[in-house]
């Protein structure tokens, strides 16, 4: 296990490879191709060529220090590594059973209770939340050893201020990390953003009161209230980007004032509003956020079936994959590629789109126009 950890991890080497394409014709912008998973939901499934293996409600997505993709299957609580040269998918997390076990042992002989997002800190250790065990895990990027960082395992709302270990969360769905490593969790039954610190362990409540009323623009962080606080985005600077699921909204939240900047969703949800203001914009049930080189904050709008974009330059949203219709592709043109409730979503630094569509049980990708 420890050897296979260290071949995972052995170079942490820049994001600049080009995805793995048979046909590389299909790698132009603007075309939609599978990365992995062949429509079957099989839990059990083996490890093997990532095309023909099943990949169970693919939701979190990230690339990793080591340029291959991570995603976490919800239905088959495992989190797998995809090498983008190679094509093959490798179980780095989970056993394939629900449960809640191995801390201290081999992440590989772990079990996992659907795993919703995964991150990576400084040191290139894998972190990823799983939503109904209520915690964080940690793999150890030398040797394989799992741990959990917060959350004691159990549903509810404690342990501000104390060891984050000894904390309790309710249903965690998305996590972030800042430049210090500072954990930021989407604890969202509860209706806050946690925070945990890397220096003494300790959590608190970053943001939110519990309360589910409208977060007014311009708001400050201290007794606003969170509606749902679904998915992050840090953008490398002083800004958290945060999607609210049941506010069916975005904001900006901005780490130095300590306000919040309304970006896009009225509140309502529905799918309406490409090609004008994102403030105008109805939303569906939005989930996972990433950040482009560019500052476009790309968006899984779930309950639509479509991946949509607030544009930094104009303020605009447009959608760049789906049609509003639950389907399955097919891979091409992207406002023909029908998705069935996308969760993931993550833009590398060299301008890839990928999508973890997950009730198709597949990951798509798209390089975006430069």
């Amino acid at each position: 296990m420890k050897t296979m950890f260290l071949v995972i991890f052995a170079a942490l080497i820049p994001v600049n490879f080009s995805p793995v394409a048979a046909d590389e014709s299909k790698a132009r912008p603007g075309h939609v191709v599978t990365l992995a998973g062949n429509g079957k939901d099989i839990p059990a499934s083996p490890d093997g060529l990532a095309l023909k293996t099943p990949s169970s409600q693919p939701f979190g997505i990230s690339l990793g220090p080591d340029g291959a993709l991570y995603v976490c299957e919800v239905g088959s609580h495992r989190v797998r590594r995809i090498d983008l040269a190679s094509g093959q998918a490798t179980t780095v997390a989970g056993t394939g059973q629900k449960g809640y076990s191995g801390d201290g042992g081999p992440a590989t002989k772990a079990q996992l209770n659907e795993p919703y997002e995964v991150r990576f800190d400084r040191a290139g250790n894998i972190l990823f939340v799983e939503m109904q065990n209520h915690l964080v895990r940690k793999v150890d990027r030398a040797t394989g050893i799992i741990s959990t960082i917060a959350g004691m395992g159990a549903a509810g709302f404690s342990g501000d201020n104390g060891p984050a270990t000894k904390a309790q969360l309710n249903q965690p769905h998305s996590i972030t990390l800042d430049h210090d490593d500072r954990l930021y969790i989407c604890d969202i039954k509860n209706h806050r953003i946690r925070i945990v610190d890397p220096a003494t362990g300790l959590i608190s409540t970053f943001a939110g009161t519990g309360g589910t009323s409208k977060t007014a623009d311009g708001s400050s962080f201290d007794g606003t209230p969170l509606n749902g606080p679904r998915a992050l985005d840090f953008d490398g600077k002083n800004s958290l980007f945060l999607a609210l699921r049941e506010g069916n909204a975005i904001y900006r939240m901005d780490l130095k004032t300590r306000t919040y900047h309304h970006l896009a969703g009225t509140g309502k949800s529905g799918y309406s509003g490409d090609g004008g203001p994102g403030k105008n914009a109805q939303l569906a049930g939005s989930k996972g956020v990433s950040l482009s080189a560019a500052g476009d904050l790309y968006f899984a709008d779930t309950e639509s079936h479509t991946i949509r974009v607030l544009r930094a330059a104009t303020g605009i949203v447009e959608t760049v994959m789906g049609d509003g219709i639950e389907g399955d592709g097919p891979d091409g043109d992207p406002l023909h590629c029908r998705l069935n409730r996308p969760h993931g979503v993550f833009v590398s630094a060299d301008g890839w789109l990928y999508v973890g569509d997950s009730s198709n049980h597949r990951v798509r990708r798209m390089k975006l126009a430069e």
